[in-house]
Parts: structure tokens; sequence; C-alpha cells
């Protein structure tokens, strides 16, 4: 008689009960995101927009499942193969402290890389130009259109050019976005918000487009060569201030209660010092203050037209960053700044007289002074030595004369 096995059965019915046994399904949130959204099979690029100054994040949103790090690249507008830059170490994991991000420079001194993304801090004009996100096989994934508009005025018109005639091959103007919120609470403050130059024509390049088709950014690599004429006398960026007053309210008030983080600077004077916000971000309002002093960015804006010919030497530019050309001493102090109407953060600063690398002494802007103090001070000290040897001599003729009398 064959041996039975009671168990045999239980244990079928548990392998036809729990189906988990059978197969594993990785939970939803734990799936590649790149898995998500196929590449491009034929690379085009996607025109984006921005504000000179601001910190600019182009993400890589495709790529391979294999590929565990990316490569940029970089090349100007109609610019050849030859000519494009890579911006990494091919390993994609640059990553750069922005304490140290100069104010102006080059590319290759202002960008990150964060988890696939390229991060570039103070963007400028001769930022612009074409960013692809692929591998060190140059194996493209994805493109970027990068235009980088300056700001021209502190305009309040909302402008709209045709050129052409009654069916004009392309139209230009200026989209403005919606009004930040008030960047102080419960004082006066200000809202801005920010004009950038748009075209729209059939006639764009079909590899460069935005979300509609027909209309990219006046700097776009998307607008045809015929239409040069108007890269030259395009409409520039434009960034509105108007004043703005938000009250307290209670929920307002507890939460200007909380401490804000506090921060410590020391910096050498005569040279350029810039402050950023932390956790500032493009469409947020940020203001600055000095002590109880509002730095309002009306009359402090870099760029704008300011009521002044020459613009101050505190400046705000256009990607919220307080900037003294240069810091002094006076400017030693405490910095808040705010963020969506709530301060955010307390600077305190301290500007110290400093003789840097490759500074003679004769540049520095107290030297003339310093040198007019010293001499005065030799002239004194070399009058006194002399009235003391001739009085000391003239003491000893007189006593020789007074000895020789009474002889």
């Amino acid at each position: 008689m064959p041996p039975t096995y009671p168990l045999l059965p239980v244990l079928l019915l548990l392998f036809l009960l729990y189906a988990d046994v059978w197969s594993y399904e990785a939970p939803e949130d734990k799936q590649d995101v790149f898995a998500k959204r196929d590449c491009p099979a034929f690379l085009t690029f996607t025109n984006a927009a921005y504000l000179a100054g601001v910190t600019v994040e182009l993400s890589c949103p495709c790529k391979p499942q294999q590929v565990h790090s990316v490569v940029w690249f970089f090349r100007k507008h109609l610019g050849s193969s030859r000519e494009t830059r890579v911006l990494t170490d091919h390993l994609g994991n640059k990553l750069l402290d922005t304490s140290h991000v100069p104010h102006s420079g080059d590319l290759l001194s202002r960008f990150s890389i964060r988890l696939f993304s390229l991060l570039i801090f103070r963007v400028g004009p001769n930022d612009s130009g074409i960013y692809i996100c692929g591998s060190a096989n140059k194996d493209f994934f994805y493109g970027y259109d990068l235009d980088i508009q300056e700001v021209d005025t502190l305009s309040k018109t909302w402008e709209r050019r045709r050129h052409g005639s009654a069916q004009p091959l392309f139209q230009v103007f200026t989209s403005f976005q919606p009004w930040s919120a008030c960047d102080r609470c419960g004082v006066s403050g200000e809202q801005v918000r920010v004009g950038l130059c748009y075209i729209s024509s059939r006639f764009l390049h079909v590899r460069y487009s935005g979300t509609n088709h027909t209309v990219v950014s006046c700097g776009s690599g998307g607008v045809p060569r015929a239409f040069g004429l108007l890269k030259q006398g395009r409409v520039r960026a434009k960034l509105e201030v108007k004043s703005c007053y938000n009250t307290h309210e209670k929920s307002h008030s507890a939460s200007q209660r909380v401490k804000v983080p506090v921060f410590y600077l020391n910096h050498p004077a005569y040279s350029v010092l810039v402050l950023g916000c932390p956790g500032a971000q493009p469409n947020m309002a940020v203001a600055w203050d000095h002590g109880s002093q509002p730095i309002y960015q009306s009359e402090h804006l870099a760029g704008g037209n300011l009521s002044t010919t020459t613009p101050p030497r505190v400046l705000i530019d256009t990607g919220h960053h307080l900037l003294f050309k240069p810091a002094t001493i006076q400017d030693s102090g405490v910095y808040y700044c705010w963020l969506q109407g709530h301060k955010a953060a307390e600077i305190h600063l301290l500007v110290y007289a400093h003789l840097g690398w490759g500074q003679s002494v004769m540049s520095h802007p107290d030297f003339p002074e310093a040198l007019k103090t010293v001499l005065k001070t030799y002239t004194a000290m070399m009058a006194v030595f002399c009235l003391l040897i001739f009085g000391r001599a003239g003491f000893r003729h007189f006593t020789d004369s007074a000895e020789a009398h009474v002889e």
C-alpha cells in the first residue's frame, strides 16, 4: 500500500488561493519613471523662454532603462556639431555649491547636474541655445531650445506689433505672465509680472516647437533665417512692478512668530557680493529688507528703466538676487528676505576690509587718504624732531657762552 501524504492537498489549496506566490508585481510608486515616456524617434527641441538672471532646470524626461547616467550637450543656435560642448564629467553627477557660483561667468562655471536634471544658475543671453540630454556615446534622448531674454524697461503697456500685410508672415507680441503674490505681508510691498517676446507664424522650423506649434519665443532657433530683421529689432522682455499691501491675518500673524533660519556671512570689501534667498524659485515673489528698511525693486532693479541715469550700487537682479557692486563696509548689517509674503531668512552680513590677491596697495580706494595721513604724521614728527635738535643745540650754545663769560 503506497504511503499517503495528507499535507499535499492543503499545500495545493494554499498555492491556488494566494496568487502572490505565482507572480510579483512592483508597486506603482516604485516603477521606473523613465519607463512611462518613450523618447522621440526623431529628435525635436522643446522651446522654453526665461528671463535673464533666474535659475533654469532642464529635466531629462526619457532615457533607456539600461542607461544609468546622462550627459548634457550644448551648442549655439544654428551651430554645427563641432561647436557642441559637453556639460558633464560623463558620470552625470556634477554637483555645484551655489554659494560659489559667480554672478557672471562662463556657462561651465554655472551649471550642475542633479538626478539627470541640468541646473543653470543665473542664466544670461549667451546661454541661449540647444541643450540635449544623451549618453557618453552621443545617443540623444531629449532636446531643449532655450531662449534667455533680458529686461528692456519697466513697461506698463501691453505691446503687440504686426509685420507685413493683411496676412502677415509672422506676428510679434509680448506675452505677460500672471501677477506675482504681494512680496511682503503687513507692510507696503510690490507685485511683479514678466512679459516675454514671442512670435506667431506658420513658417517655423518643424524641429522646434512649444505648446502651440505655431508659436515660439523670439530668440528660438525655430525662427527662420528670413526673419533675421526680427531678431535685430525684436520686442525685448519687460518687467512690470506695482505697489501692493497684504494685511495680516491670524494665521499669518502666527506664522510670522515662527523663527526663520539665520545665516552668517563674511565678505571682503570692494568686491562684488551676491545674496540669494534660500528656497526662492523664478515664479515666486521675493523681497529684501536691510534691517527695517525695505529695498524695493522699483528703485533697485538691475537693467530696468530706473529714474536715475546711473544705476544704484545695490541692485536686485531679475533672478531675485541682492547684488552689491561692490560691497562696502557700510553694507554690514542684518538682511531679511521674503518668500510669497513671509520672511524666509535672516542674513547677518559682515563686510570687512581686505587686501585680496592681485590687488596692489595703491589701487585701494582709501589709499590717497591714508597716504595724506601718513605724510601729515611724518611731517609733524620731523618738525618736532627738528625743534628738539635745534633746541638742544641752542641750549648747549647758551650754556657754553655762559661758562666762558664766567671764566
